[in-house]
This record gives C-alpha cells, sequence and structure tokens, in this order.
C-alpha cells in the first residue's frame, strides 16, 4: 500500500526493476546465504550449498542461514531469443495451495506492470510462448497439463512456477525454475524476461 501512496503523490506508478534493484525487497524469498547445520526437509541446503529450486523458504536454516535480499535466483536452463520483444505465458494450476498464484497475479499490477516488459497473460495455451506451472502435480492434473503443453505452438518453454513443481516426478523437461513457495514476484519477473533473451 506504501508504493501506490508514493505513486499517487509523486506521480511514480510503476518501480524501475529490472533496471537496478528492487524498491521494496521481500523478506525470506530471496537468496539465502550462511554456513552450518541446517534442518532442511527439502534438501535445499547440502553440505553448505544452497540450492535454489529445491528451497520453500521454510525459515527451519534460520539463524544459520539468513536471506541476503537477492531477488534474482531463478534457474534458467533453456532460453529462445524469438520471444525478446514479447513473451505470451498461460498458467495452469496443477495442485498448489494458491500462494503462488497469488504472487504471480501481482504481476498485473501497477507496481510490476509486466506488460510495460513485453510479458502478457493468455487465457488458452494455443496462444502461449510459456507455461507456467503453478504446485506439485496431482494424479489428476496429469492429463490437463498435457494436454496443454500439446496444444501450445512451437516453439515453447515450459516454467516450474514454484518450488513446489519440481517436487514430483513431472513428465515435461522445465526450462526455468523460480524458487520459492510461493515465489515474490521480482523472482518471477526477472525468470519471464530471461526466458527471451539469446543467452541464460
Amino acid at each position: 500500500m506504501s508504493w501506490f501512496l508514493r505513486g499517487i503523490k509523486k506521480g511514480v506508478k510503476t518501480e524501475r526493476f529490472p533496471v537496478g534493484d528492487p524498491e521494496y525487497k521481500p523478506g525470506w524469498s530471496t537468496e539465502i546465504s550462511g554456513e552450518g547445520p541446517a534442518e532442511c526437509p527439502t534438501g535445499a541446503i547440502d553440505n553448505g550449498r544452497w540450492i535454489p529450486e529445491r528451497c520453500i523458504f521454510c525459515r527451519r536454516c534460520y539463524p544459520n542461514y539468513k536471506p541476503t535480499g537477492n531477488v534474482r535466483i531463478g534457474k534458467i536452463y533453456r532460453t529462445n531469443g524469438m520471444f525478446s520483444k514479447s513473451l505470451h505465458v498461460y498458467t495452469i494450476d496443477v495442485g498448489s495451495c494458491g500462494g503462488c498464484n497469488q504472487e504471480i497475479n501481482a504481476l498485473t499490477s501497477p507496481h510490476y506492470d509486466m506488460n510495460r516488459l513485453g510479458i502478457f497473460f493468455v487465457n488458452t495455451p494455443r496462444q502461449a510462448d510459456a507455461l507456467v506451472v503453478l504446485g506439485p502435480l496431482s494424479e489428476s492434473m496429469r492429463e490437463p497439463l498435457m494436454r496443454a503443453y500439446q496444444a501450445m505452438p512451437e516453439p515453447k518453454l515450459v516454467v516450474a512456477g514454484c518450488s513446489c513443481a519440481v517436487v514430483n516426478d513431472f513428465p515435461l523437461k522445465f526450462d526455468a525454475v523460480i524458487p520459492g513457495s510461493p515465489p515474490n514476484p521480482y523472482t518471477m519477473l526477472d525468470v519471464l524476461i530471461k526466458l527471451g533473451r539469446n543467452k541464460k
């Protein structure tokens, strides 16, 4: 709410991110750094090494491990320069708790305004360049997920929209992973922007 009131007062509608750092850094859903033992239920901290795509930011590793504030923690495995001007995204919930849905929907708000960066949500996978999967895959959603993927035109990208999505044995290979459960919108935005680049 503070960013909204500040925008009205100063005439600023949207912050400059991804140019520079976020104006309002999120708390725990950023890079984790530290040393020592960690009680990690997902194995995101292995021999002192933090593995972002496994992290659900449950805070059980605290105080040995703490967030650094770095939101650029997404894992990009494959990009496609064809989407450098615009990226059309179709989201599919395959069993999430709803937290990821709220965070990704925030990207359309004036604060993040993903449309200014050429990123758009579409209502059908037939118009999508990227499929963003939210939640761990339930058995009842396996067929709808595959049907959505098959309906997409080539070339197509698949993104794990949260750490939960990489927990189960997925039938699709992810081109990118957005860490967190739920992840913060800055990380989501950063990953979606990088998908359209010629290089990772």
